[in-house]
């Protein structure tokens, strides 16, 4: 991929998945692996930083004598999720127009 995921991109990807339902890590990485290049050793340090920020909330469900950690999206994650998908919308609005030639650059 050309361009670079950052951190807020991430997290609105992580967000937004996890706000259709509620999935584990492998899933998770899997999905999101279809459209970005990413790996799950970049993925579990923004699960756990959601968490701990109170967007993401986990639990365990058993699942073949062990068990599987779900994560599931909190009030507070949906609320920033929405704030992401704004400015992710207001973003790629700007640069397309600079791309597509609506805009000048001066």
């Amino acid at each position: 991929m050309l361009f670079q995921v950052g951190a807020p991109l991430l997290d609105a990807c992580v967000l937004s998945f996890l706000k259709r339902e509620d999935t584990y890590g492998y899933v998770l990485t899997q999905a999101l692996k279809e459209k970005l290049e990413i790996s799950e050793s970049t993925l579990y340090p923004v699960l756990r930083r959601l968490q701990k920020e109170g967007c993401l909330s986990t639990y365990d469900q058993p699942w073949q004598g062990r068990n599987r950690r779900y994560y599931s999206i909190t009030g507070k994650g949906v609320h920033y999720a929405e704030h992401l998908k704004q400015a992710w919308t207001d973003y790629t609005n700007r640069i397309n127009g600079l791309i597509q030639g609506g805009e000048s650059c001066e």
